[in-house]
């Protein structure tokens, strides 16, 4: 059984590769072999995409099952349909409810450390447990703070997408991929410079 290549499943004009829209075809109508092909065949770079975003390997690889998972019971409909970027869309979708989840946990967990530094009178203050909060990871939290369009070009052309791709994935003309990376690039160094304390 040949695999796929994965890595490039676009035509030269953008359009997917037509081995790949076969086996989209055939995992439509059930076929769980043409499945299994598409999983080995993206199962790594839908992984990296998410650990990418979410800073956390195993995290990312139960979000990458869900991702296979709705491939499996509801893959994309149409013809033309980008496997990858349709792959890329769901993951970051799950990523990023999974990133708001946290974000809700981690702001009960500072309350209960600020409750109890309060009544445990150890000195703590709100601002200290703010503080630490906010150091522990920077990077993605700079990341967070982006408009989600810049978040997804930032992430996706981390991962190695074409132009094509990532437009087909957020949605935009392909033409407009290269202003609208430049922007987050520029966006994030100021997130990430101002959160650093302009290091």
């Amino acid at each position: 059984m040949m695999a796929l290549q994965g890595v490039d499943d676009f035509e030269r004009d953008g359009r997917p590769a037509i081995e790949e829209q076969e086996l989209l075809g055939r995992v439509r109508a059930g076929d769980e072999v043409a499945f299994a092909r598409l999983f080995e065949s993206h199962w790594d770079a839908v992984c990296r995409v998410l650990s990418r975003l979410l800073s956390d390997t195993d995290a990312a690889g139960d979000l990458a099952q869900e991702v296979f998972v709705q491939l499996y019971r509801k893959p994309p409909a149409g013809e033309d349909v980008p496997l990858r970027a349709w792959l890329y869309r769901v993951a970051l979708n799950r990523g990023y409810n999974a990133l708001r989840a946290d974000r809700r946990r981690r702001t009960r967990e500072d309350l209960v450390a600020y409750s109890s530094a309060e009544a445990g009178g150890d000195g703590s203050s709100l601002a200290e447990v703010a503080n630490r909060a906010e150091e522990r990871d920077a990077v993605r939290q700079a990341l967070v703070r982006l408009p989600q369009r810049q978040r997804d070009c930032l992430v996706l052309r981390a991962e190695g997408l074409s132009y094509a791709e990532i437009a087909a994935a957020i949605g935009v003309a392909p033409g407009s991929v290269g202003t609208l990376l430049a922007r987050a690039e520029r966006a994030f160094k100021g997130e990430y410079l101002a959160r650093r304390g302009g290091m």
